[in-house]
């Protein structure tokens, strides 16, 4: 009986081949599995995606304004320095910061006493200058009759005239200087030179003030109504105009353009006014007109040296298609509004906004003629090139009360 002879290094080999045929078995098995668990998978269909459901609405068409928008600034319709224009010690002040007062409403005081002797002083001049002119009319007289009988010479007539004269001038000097004194004294009172609201003093009483020249006391600005500034490039105003033109004659003198304010704090434009000022030449570094708008201010809302937002009304656009600013999204490609075409399937159609807008509602310049069916609600959840479920505003809001219920 034979026997073989295996050899360590023999069974080593064996042992290598062994293992690597049941590797080879190991992973032969694991990739049918998973062949046959694709294969499974793929026997089934994936669920179908649901059309979300969106609100869907057609575009407005109706006739509306083109309006601009032009940044501005308030200021008031009169304003004045109150100063003062004699120099003494500032004793009183007699109004509150911020209130309102009246044309000639006392407002300082400055040294009466003083300038009270210095009229005192010119009215004593004058009744002096009177008198003098007085005795020398009188002496003239006797003397020009002395003269008749050459009891005088006539060497002294002249003299008398002329006395006569200088009096007659030393009064008329005396009147000015009186006028003069009555009229600094009168200064010592400081009024309000217009109708208006107050600021805050700006020199404490106790000072000296007017000495170097007229010194700033406070400022008086008229607030009701107010004027507010902008500037308009040359082709708006030009069309603010042609549209308002009446018989050859220009708009802002025949019919006032409507205008509306807003400020810094506003979003919508609550102050409304009119233009009633067209500068009469174009700025040529800026190519702009200077405009005025004129503001009723009734409530005081409105300070001098605001910057406002002025909304000017333009000319009309008939059969204007507007549709709803919520409806209009925005990326790369520009604005664009998503439409709902045939078996419901979402198209994105790009379009030009116009300046015009009413109640929520866009003017679209370019990209719609206004058939279109719009989704107004739901942009998020379409896409274009898939399909939506369109509800209108009434259908999508009973539809949520009755997942509400559930």
């Amino acid at each position: 009986m034979m026997h073989q002879v295996i050899s360590p290094k023999d069974e080593q080999m064996t042992a290598k081949v062994g293992m690597t045929t049941a590797r080879r078995s190991v992973l032969l098995g694991g990739f049918m599995i998973l062949i046959l668990g694709l294969v499974g998978c793929g026997s089934k269909e994936p669920p179908a995606r649901q059309a979300p459901p969106v609100t869907v609405g057609k575009p407005t068409v109706s006739t509306v304004r083109e309006f601009s928008i032009f940044t501005g600034f308030s200021r008031a319709v009169e304003s004045a320095d109150v100063v003062a224009r004699v120099a003494g010690i500032l004793e009183t002040v007699d109004f509150e910061p911020s209130s309102d007062v009246k044309k000639g409403e006392l407002l300082f005081t400055i040294e009466k006493t003083r300038y009270q002797a210095l009229r005192d002083a010119a009215v004593a001049s004058e009744a002096s200058a009177e008198a003098d002119l007085l005795r020398a009319e009188t002496e003239l007289k006797r003397i020009e009759k002395a003269s008749k009988s050459r009891a005088v010479s006539e060497m002294d007539v002249d003299r008398a005239r002329a006395d006569r004269d200088m009096a007659i001038a030393a009064v008329s000097l005396a009147k000015a200087n009186l006028a003069e004194a009555e009229l600094n004294f009168s200064y010592t009172d400081v009024v309000s030179p217009i109708d208006g609201v107050v600021s805050r003093r700006l020199v404490d009483a106790g000072n000296l003030v007017g000495q170097d020249g007229p010194t700033k006391l406070t400022r008086v600005n008229k607030l009701q109504p107010i004027y507010v500034y902008f500037h308009a490039p040359e082709s708006k105003v030009l069309d603010f105009l042609a549209d308002r033109q009446e018989g050859g004659v220009r708009a802002a003198q025949a019919e006032n353009i409507k205008a509306q304010v807003a400020l810094s704090n506003e979003s919508d434009y609550p102050h409304a006014g009119v233009i009633d000022y067209v500068d009469n030449e174009v700025d040529a570094t800026t190519g702009t007109i200077e405009m005025r708008v004129v503001l009723p201010n009734e409530n005081l809302q409105v300070f001098p040296g605001l910057f406002v937002r002025v909304k000017v009304t333009g000319k009309k656009i008939p059969d204007a298609v507007q549709v709803p600013a919520v409806a209009i999204g925005t990326d790369l490609g520009g604005k664009y509004v998503l439409a709902v075409g045939e078996n419901n399937i979402v198209e994105q159609i790009y379009v030009t906004p116009g300046e015009a807008q009413e109640e929520g509602l866009v003017h679209i310049k370019d990209g719609l003629d206004g058939t279109e069916t719009i989704i107004v609600n739901g942009l998020v959840f379409a896409r274009p090139g898939l399909p939506v479920t369109p509800l209108t505003p009434e259908q999508f809001k009973a539809m949520q009360e009755q997942a509400a219920q559930k």
